[in-house]
């Protein structure tokens, strides 16, 4: 093979390289955006737009958006902070109260904080990303949504090394958000089958419950009451600006709330959307 047709060869292969390992590259870096989604092949993907509301929407979890903000300013000052469980009903803000308290420090503070979303099935290349993060001079916010465990799943027990155990610990630039709609991060059911089928029942529970005193701060949150709920809809109309009067905007979200057999943050959104649309109207969120 003449020098002329191995060029074409080499090309092909260096193209075939790049097209296989481009975001373990240049996926890392952190400068990239202010939040990232980990990738378990080990790459962060830089998120340019966050879907997320503004913290001032937020309403009825006061004293959670408190704690939470209160725990992640210290957290930006370099001062000590504890990871956080947001625990409770579904629908009523947790993940968005973590995406808008991000977004309220970051427009505080000069030293931007990173916001690392990491998927629950990826939780066991947790160490992976803090190898990566251990190093960086930016402080970051690891986030998994939605977290709990099933009756087979063991991957909780390296989530426990890494939030307080191991040799290394968490890196003082790292501190860990989850969300769950259970306060144990454990189904009743499941707790009970291990107190029942268990040699020694006591151990086999602290086993499985003792993940979440690993986070030490736990914010609870509740359904609202329809005040609240009035509060939040007349919010998100005034802020875009719907053009409808209070008296019919309550009467047609009591109408919806009853549709869907619950009061929460997210119904209201819902609600919020249906009706921007059949005014015409175009919202973010």
């Amino acid at each position: 093979m003449t020098e002329k047709d191995l060029l074409p060869v080499l090309q092909s292969i260096a193209e075939s390289l790049q097209r296989l390992a481009p975001q373990a590259a240049r996926g890392n870096d952190l400068n990239a955006s202010d939040a990232f989604v980990w990738q378990a092949e080990g790459w962060l993907e830089p998120v340019k737009t966050v879907s997320r509301v503004h913290i001032n929407l937020l309403q009825g979890i006061d004293r959670a958006k408190g704690m939470l903000i209160e725990n992640t300013e210290r957290f930006a000052r370099g001062l000590p902070a504890n990871n956080a469980l947001l625990w409770g009903a579904r629908g009523t803000g947790k993940s968005s109260l973590v995406k808008a308290t991000h977004a309220q420090i970051n427009e505080k503070s000069k030293a931007k904080l990173k916001l690392i979303e990491i998927h629950r099935e990826d939780l066991v290349t947790l160490p992976k990303l803090l190898s990566i993060l251990r190093g960086s001079k930016h402080r970051c916010i690891i986030f998994c949504d939605d977290l709990s465990f099933d009756t087979a799943d063991t991957s909780y027990k390296s989530l426990k090394a890494v939030l307080e155990g191991g040799i290394e610990g968490r890196p003082a630039n790292v501190i860990f958000y989850a969300t769950s709609n259970r306060r144990h991060l454990m189904a009743r059911e499941m707790i009970e089958n291990e107190r029942s089928t268990a040699i020694n029942p006591s151990e086999a529970v602290e086993e499985k419950v003792s993940l979440s005193d690993r986070f030490g701060l736990w914010i609870g949150f509740h359904n609202c009451d329809q005040d609240t709920f009035f509060a939040i809809i007349e919010g998100y109309a005034k802020t875009y600006q719907l053009p409808i009067e209070t008296e019919a905007l309550r009467a047609q979200a009591i109408e919806w709330q009853m549709t869907r057999g619950a009061r929460s943050g997210r119904v209201a959104w819902q609600f919020i959307q249906d009706l921007a649309g059949r005014l015409g109207k175009t919202i973010e969120g």
